[in-house]
């Protein structure tokens, strides 16, 4: 996480704690249109976390999904959900507004979008900064994550949030594309989604391709060639990280 746990609530450090998750942070979001709630009021703040996938899985969809891949897709959106859940009831039961943004929800079909985009929260927490591929990409897990976000009106220490990429010139993800979906635009907070990713090119191809993958919504190849990813995997066959059975950390 980008700031000290012992700078947050002990209810909060100890939820995720038990949990497991380590990679969690606060996000400024006032200058943002969030969700709203019942009320018809949006959120100034949100909780960012991030779940690792299975290295040992990811690494084998570098030339298109698998079986394996969805169902640990599935398993770890299942998880989010649970916990951003859990972790919404926990922030209104201190006596703060709350809303759990789901894992994977395509509320808005015309622009292939949802709620609220996970990576933006991410970003304003410290966790990490977005690849060429359009995926964040952390330290400790490489873009191997999957991300949970609830927004809140509990103010908390925010941040620092990342300000730009740390890609350098690596093209891996742009070239493993078969959707030629990926522009090799550089990330910077604010730059528009379309100079990254052709989105619609990228949804066609998985639709066409991988259909019997949750209906064409998995792919992955471009997030299972990255090098972060790829050495978080080295590290663990190497026996440096083997904190998390399920995960290999």
């Amino acid at each position: 996480m980008a700031v000290n746990a012992s700078s947050f609530p002990t209810w909060l450090s100890g939820f995720f704690a038990v949990r497991k998750i380590t990679l969690w942070g606060a996000a400024d979001l006032r200058q943002f249109a969030t969700p709203k709630d019942e009320s018809g009021q949006g959120f100034p703040f949100a909780l960012a976390f991030a779940v690792p996938m299975n290295p040992r899985i990811m690494v084998t969809i570098q030339k298109g999904p698998n079986r394996a891949y969805a169902d640990e897709y599935a398993r770890v959106n299942r998880q989010i959900d649970e916990v951003s859940g859990a972790l919404a009831a926990a922030v209104t039961s201190q006596g703060f507004r709350s809303l759990s943004l789901a894992a994977s929800n395509r509320t808005d079909r015309l622009n292939i979008a949802g709620d609220f985009p996970h990576k933006t929260a991410a970003t304003r927490a410290g966790l990490g900064w977005v690849g060429r591929h359009c995926q964040l990409i952390t330290r400790p897990f490489g873009s191997w994550v999957r991300l949970g976000t609830v927004f809140t009106d509990l103010e908390l220490p925010c941040g620092p949030s990342i300000e730009r990429n740390f890609c350098g010139r690596c093209r891996r993800c742009v070239d493993a594309c078969p959707a030629k979906a990926l522009q090799g635009a550089a990330w910077h907070p604010g730059v528009p989604r379309e100079e990254i990713v052709d989105v619609r090119a990228c949804d066609r191809w998985k639709k066409e391709h991988y259909v019997q993958y949750h209906n064409g919504h998995n792919c992955g190849i471009c997030s299972a060639v990255c090098p972060y990813g790829l050495n978080v995997l080295k590290k663990a066959s190497a026996g440096k990280r083997n904190t998390h059975p399920n995960h290999f950390f």
